[in-house]
């Protein structure tokens, strides 16, 4: 068993080495890296520590679930399907070594804890930055999504501001409960919504004459490749796409701190990442097949507008739980870090209450003005994308390996070839982060160009209605 076990203090480390041990030995291991867990099991207060591992699944599952990506045009259905499943092995790989690395190391709820054990201060701040930059603009995304239901749902019966901040109180409210286990009831139900619209979406596209964005007279070209010829920018955008559709593993790290059993861990994430895999490869290819290039935006629409609605009006659950759990994570984040090691963390205090919906409505706001505010928006999702995702996703946890594992370089053959491996993501989340950027950097160039760029608090129709 290895162990590397640290007290409730960041600086305290102990290290223990791979060692054989017995029974008794273990349970006594097992207890002292309980002990350091954040969140306590208790009968008195808040008790957190109430997440099964099938809660879990499902709260992994809405986390990180993508619809049908118009990436697979760039790439071609081959090379779609490839970058689909590389990708999904990858993210799943590295969401073990992050799992991995927070049972060896109980006392870290985020990554930005696992930063300050491998890099001290600096980079714990660096990555507590990424963290909340990409959850708050990913809320701001489920805040957008939402509102763009409730635009189609409608006819656009109203402002799409108006929409879109009713869309942050609902979203606000469903992630200022604080456990997971409470949310995680929404997320079953939340899953099964977008899961149901999406799949009407993916049977209706191929039951309709021609794609619903396709021109709907003469003859068009649909725009399907087995093997696709991308330039650089094109086939670095699309593979970003699909990278991060299963990238936010990071998300996971707090729902292991609530968990019964933080061991459970790689079952829930097995099962997460194979369901992801099916849906996300099975669901792509289909739409792809029958809609090419004629990808509507937003997608649920590809299929004509009384299939749209039909699939918003099911899946609107799922779009709202989808923002509620960004936001969440985001806000316990800044929850733990401010009320850690004090009796209020899992107190029915003035001070907790205040300060967990402080910093859950905070965050909402910031997300609502965040996807109101800036008109390259969804394109700046792309570039942080790259910029947060990448980097936490696949080179963080290269290096959490190496922490743990340092020793490998000097060990056998093995051990030398996997240490190189970890070494190789480190560098992988590197050439993502600057290629992603440099392609997305050329997208907005593009959308600047040709008009695509809207303004800001606008209130025109986000969802196509008119289509």
């Amino acid at each position: 068993m290895v162990g590397v076990i640290t007290s409730g203090i960041p600086n305290e480390k102990v290290d223990v080495k791979p060692t054989e041990i017995n029974s008794g030995q273990e349970s006594a291991n097992e207890v002292e890296l309980e002990s350091h867990e954040v969140f306590k099991k208790t009968e008195d207060g808040v008790d957190f520590r109430n997440v099964s591992w099938q809660f879990a699944a499902v709260i992994f599952l809405k986390t990180i679930f993508a619809t049908v990506p118009s990436a697979m045009y760039s790439l071609g259905a081959l090379g779609g399907a490839l970058s689909v499943v590389g990708w999904s092995f990858m993210n799943t790989y590295t969401a073990m070594i992050q799992g991995d690395f927070k049972t060896h190391h109980p006392e870290c709820h985020t990554l930005a804890d696992m930063g300050y054990t491998v890099g001290g201060a600096w980079l714990k701040e660096l990555i507590g930055v990424l963290y909340l930059v990409a959850y708050v603009l990913c809320t701001g995304t489920g805040i957008v999504g939402l509102s763009t239901g409730f635009n189609a749902l409608s006819d656009h019966a109203a402002c799409t501001v108006w929409w879109a901040f009713l869309s942050m109180v609902i979203i606000t409210a469903a992630a200022s409960i604080r456990t997971l286990r409470n949310i995680g009831w929404l997320t079953w139900v939340g899953f099964l919504s977008i899961f149901t619209a999406v799949f009407i979406v993916v049977i209706g596209v191929t039951t309709v004459d021609r794609p619903a964005a396709a021109p709907q007279e003469g003859d068009f070209d649909l725009g399907y490749h087995v093997v696709a010829y991308p330039s650089f920018a094109e086939g670095m955008t699309a593979t970003a796409t699909i990278f991060v559709s299963s990238a936010g593993t990071s998300a996971f790290l707090p729902v292991i701190s609530e968990m019964k059993n933080p061991r459970d861990y790689r079952k829930a994430l097995y099962i997460c990442m194979g369901l992801v895999l099916c849906m996300y490869l099975s669901f792509s290819l289909v739409v792809y097949r029958w809609t090419g290039q004629w990808v509507a935006n937003p997608s649920l629409g590809s299929a004509g507008g009384t299939i749209k609605k039909v699939s918003y009006g099911i899946g609107l659950i799922g779009l709202a739980v989808s923002g509620c759990l960004y936001q969440h994570v985001a806000a316990k984040y800044l929850f733990v870090r401010i009320l850690r090691n004090t009796r209020h963390l899992q107190s029915n205090t003035l001070i907790h209450w205040g300060t967990w919906l402080g910093c859950s409505i905070s965050l909402g706001i910031i997300a609502f003005i965040l996807a109101e505010s800036i008109a390259i928006f969804n394109y700046l999702l792309s570039l942080v994308g790259s910029i947060c995702f990448a980097p936490m996703a696949i080179t963080i946890p290269g290096v959490l390996w190496l922490f743990d594992f340092g020793y490998y370089r000097t060990g056998s053959l093995w051990q030398k070839t996997q240490y190189i491996f970890h070494w190789c993501l480190v560098f992988l989340g590197l050439f993502i982060t600057v290629g992603g950027t440099y392609s997305t950097v050329l997208t907005i160039k593009d959308a600047y160009a040709t008009g695509l760029i809207g303004s800001a608090f606008s209130c025109a129709d986000n969802s196509g209605s008119g289509n």
